[in-house]
């Protein structure tokens, strides 16, 4: 029987629920542009690939540069002021792209107004995300940290990999100002809402653990991480351009495609990481996502072409959550903020360099060497997991 004050499995998904929607808000708002922004910055201001990339990378940089402090004032202040601040510099960005688009006959002031807009989605996706991952942590107690940061995971990918084809749609509907326009309306009412909510910090007498401790035992899970995220990058960034340098139409589908396998492996397999472990998890899913790589680098037509960004959806879905949850167990209580922003911090240093990397692979290989390279990596990471998982093994082997 449950407990008196003990919640119940519903009452703790409410909970989760209420604010992963500022999650799902930060990262469909980096989602949304994906896809667009490249050909924007291409095809209509002019500028190479290598900028394209880059302009799509800035947001990254940004985000894991201030990484760390997010984690670090959440610690401090509370998650909530974190969110609230996050999400007003999330709906920053929707109007500097907006200006952008009105800017489109002036290719230098419309690329500077994308420079600052991208500057504030990554600085905004950076407090969102870790203040409402701790939030959920806080209102649930740290014996659900795994279900809050696997729930905060779906929520990360699934609305990177719903946004990126629906910023396309929107696009094609209403330009620039479409979806820019739908960042900017989900940061003004991601503020106010979490601006009703009751704050809930967790205080704690313990010192925390320096900077330097934190980032050491994280930096395993997250290279991990990292190596996972270069698959969802090239898809997500460079897969309208892949499909027209082929000639193709329906690049849309094929990202709603990866989107449907993100989202099917995540309903059929949530309770793996509670059996299995993460390291198992994360390793299974590695491997499923180089194989779609692989398919995506070798199609000779669309059809293989969706295979490949299926599997690859497929396999992503748990690789965040379950390297998440054996990171945040390395450090001590007062110390997960730091340690969720941390962890999170590869994810945005494999995203930032995805595009400008990929760009000049591109340049001088063609395009489609960028899906065999970030199959390679993927294995890599692979390889590392491997590692870790045979590091434990012979840990427990020692202490028995």
């Amino acid at each position: 029987m449950l407990q008196q004050n003990q919640p119940t499995r519903g009452q703790l998904n409410q909970r989760i629920l209420s604010v992963m929607i500022f999650t799902f808000f930060c990262y469909l708002s980096v989602g949304l542009p994906l896809a667009v922004l490249p050909g924007f910055v291409h095809q209509q201001l002019g500028y190479s690939p290598f900028i394209s990339g880059l302009i799509i990378s800035l947001q990254y940089f940004a985000t894991l540069i201030s990484r760390p402090q997010s984690g670090k004032l959440a610690d401090l202040f509370g998650p909530k002021k974190v969110v609230m601040l996050g999400m007003v510099l999330c709906g920053l960005s929707g109007l500097m792209t907006i200006l952008a688009a009105l800017f489109a006959s002036y290719p230098l002031v419309s690329l500077s107004l994308l420079i600052f807009g991208r500057i504030f989605l990554g600085v905004g996706e950076s407090f969102s995300s870790t203040g409402a991952t701790l939030w959920g942590m806080n209102l649930v107690g740290s014996v659900h940290t795994a279900r809050v940061i696997s729930w905060n995971g779906v929520a990360t990918y699934f609305a990177m990999a719903v946004g990126a084809p629906f910023g396309v749609m929107l696009n094609q509907w209403l330009g620039i100002s479409g979806f820019a326009g739908l960042v900017l309306v989900m940061g003004i009412s991601g503020f106010i809402f979490a601006r009703s909510k009751a704050d809930i910090s967790i205080t704690l007498t313990a010192p925390r653990l320096p900077f330097r401790q934190v980032l050491g035992l994280v930096t395993p899970y997250g290279l991990g991480l990292a190596l996972g995220t270069l698959g969802f990058g090239v898809i997500a960034t460079f897969i309208t351009l892949y499909f027209s340098s082929r000639g193709w139409q329906g690049a849309a589908l094929t990202l709603s495609l990866y989107s449907l396998g993100f989202v099917l492996s995540r309903f059929l397999f949530s309770n793996m990481i509670t059996r299995f472990g993460g390291l198992m998890v994360s390793l299974g899913c590695l491997l499923t996502e180089a194989i779609g790589l692989f398919f995506l680098w070798h199609a000779e037509s669309v059809f293989w072409a969706d295979i490949g960004a299926f599997l690859t959806g497929a396999g992503f879905s748990l690789v965040f959550p379950a390297l998440g949850v054996e990171a945040v167990r390395k450090v001590s209580e007062q110390s997960k903020g730091s340690a969720l922003g941390t962890y999170s911090a590869f994810l945005d240093l494999a995203l930032g360099l995805t595009g400008p990397v990929a760009g000049l692979l591109m340049n001088h290989t063609g395009i489609r060497t960028i899906y065999l390279a970030a199959a390679m990596m993927v294995c890599l990471g692979a390889v590392l997991v491997t590692y870790l998982l045979l590091s434990n093994h012979r840990r427990v082997t020692s202490t028995e």
